[in-house]
């Protein structure tokens, strides 16, 4: 058997007695496997987590630490190597002991060396069909991550996409997502039960630091049974069989580097003969990684998002505190122009902008230094300066590139149907929708709201403008799908609660 050095599968002897050690270390090099010895499992421990091994043939019985103690040890130090057990007759029975605990197979003293070949060569091409088929699961795993970040950053999105990732792949009967909330807890983000439990069944409720706590020593944790147990707050409905929780963890920024603890990813399986293995452990720290930097990112999208509505918001408030007739006018215009926009059949992207829009349509006011609500018909020369704005809301929102999207509405919200509007003078479907959508609510709640030089007009006669207008000031369109349906959603404003003029 021939290798090119970089392909020789790497194997670890362990054994205190020296000859037997030699002898399988020269007998295997032979056969064309890189091998390496070592006298017992402490010592094998330290070989272990210097260089990658892919088996390991330990004896059963050494001193210091044996074989069943050195399982445990390689399932963290090497948790990819598969392990073959050499015992004599007598310990047979703490053979496939160790095989419970994760051996792959065992043979017996005094052995020939050829039974030894064939086991370890039988050991070594289970271990390639795993990993060629983890591959093809880690591929398809992180496939389905890659595309959750790609196609949105909402949290929830990914949250999702993620924990029905590990609940496929692993069958698990519980998926947990728990997040850092900023004070140095945890906070249980989401929890996913599998498809097969019964509805009565209880998940549990795992104990975030107890789990902190372990990965403050080891990277990931694979628990079974009772085990498991002290990892939970609330036991699960059934008998804990799996446990398997991975770090989330994201880099630190600055030049300290370093990483910091996101949030934990877990799984469990409360179902008899469900056991996770060390594949699945593996791929659920793949997976993790992926959506650690995802979630971040999408922590970080919903920060800038809320931050945006609040200078919306604020800005809003800036033009009601203007007036006291006018306060409330920009959230109840935003009230019913996110009415029409629904009703028009918009997408959830869209009726965003039209209500941050609606929200922010008279910004432009801030520069009409004149009192706009003064008794009495404004003379030409107030009218002319009334008109600009809409221009000086476009310029107040200009320099700031993350409300570009408000402009249109903004500033055309005045244009008319006819042409007959300003400041562009455009005509019919050359507004922007946004815009007629806003016209035709700012201009219903401006009829219906009191202002120092009248009193407002009643629902019914502000509706009978509304269509008298359509096709001159209105899109006709917009204003037969407004009138249709707005005495219906005034009703259920009404029943909820929200202030809206009589």
């Amino acid at each position: 058997m021939s290798h090119p050095v970089g392909d020789r599968p790497r194997i670890l002897v362990v054994d205190d007695e020296q000859v037997i050690r030699d002898m399988l270390a020269d007998f295997l090099s032979m056969e064309g496997y890189v091998v390496e010895t070592a006298e017992d499992g402490v010592a094998a421990t330290e070989r272990l987590e210097a260089a990658p091994f892919d088996l390991v043939l330990s004896d059963l019985k050494m001193p210091r630490m044996g074989g069943i103690a050195l399982i445990d040890a390689i399932a963290i130090a090497a948790p990819q190597a598969v392990t073959v057990i050499m015992t004599g007759f007598g310990t047979v029975e703490t053979a496939i002991d160790a095989m419970k605990r994760g051996a792959y197979d065992y043979v017996l003293k005094p052995f020939k060396l050829d039974e030894v070949v064939h086991v370890v060569r039988r050991g070594l091409d289970k271990q390639r069909m795993v990993a060629e088929n983890l591959r093809l699961r880690e591929a398809l795993s992180l496939y389905k991550v890659s595309e959750a970040i790609a196609a949105s950053l909402s949290l929830d999105q990914v949250l999702e996409t993620v924990a029905d990732s590990c609940r496929e792949e692993l069958h698990a009967d519980g998926v947990w997502t728990w997040l850092d909330d900023g004070e140095g807890a945890f906070f249980e983000r989401q929890a996913l039960r599998g498809s097969t439990l019964e509805d009565s069944t209880s998940i549990g409720k795992l104990d975030p630091r107890a789990i902190a706590a372990h990965f403050d020593r080891e990277p990931f944790l694979l628990e079974q049974g009772h085990e498991a147990a002290r990892f939970f707050a609330e036991p699960p409905g059934g008998p804990m069989v799996s446990l398997v929780a991975i770090p989330l963890r994201i880099r630190k920024r600055g030049a300290s580097g370093g990483t910091r603890l996101l949030g934990f990813l877990s799984a469990a399986s409360i179902t008899r003969g469900k056991r996770f293995d060390e594949g699945q452990r593996k791929l659920l720290s793949i997976v993790g990684s992926r959506a650690a930097a995802a979630i971040e990112n999408a922590k970080l999208y919903e920060d800038l998002q809320a931050t945006f509505q609040q200078t919306i918001e604020g800005l809003a408030k800036t033009i009601d505190k203007m007036d006291r007739y006018t306060s409330g006018h920009s959230d109840r215009v935003a009230l019913y122009a996110v009415y029409l926009a629904k009703r028009l059949g918009l997408g959830p992207a869209e009726i965003e902008i039209v209500s941050q829009s609606a929200l922010m349509h008279d910004i432009g006011k801030i520069g009409c230094v004149l009192n706009l609500n003064k008794p009495g018909k404004l003379t030409t020369d107030e009218y002319e300066v009334f008109k600009k704005h809409p221009v000086y809301g476009r310029d107040i929102l200009d320099p700031i590139k993350f409300l570009h999207p408000l402009i249109p509405g903004v500033y055309l919200h005045h244009e008319r149907w006819d042409g007959r509007g300003y400041p562009l003078r455009m005509k019919g479907n050359e507004i922007p929708i946004i815009a007629r959508i806003i016209s035709v609510a700012d201009t219903y709640d401006a009829m219906t709201s009191n202002r120092s030089y009248r009193r407002a007009m009643p629902h019914e006669v502000a509706i009978a403008e509304i269509e008298r207008c359509a096709g001159s000031q209105f899109d006709p369109e917009l204003s037969r799908t407004f009138v249709e349906g707005v005495d219906e959603y005034r009703e259920a404003q009404l029943a909820s609660g929200q202030k809206i003029p009589e």
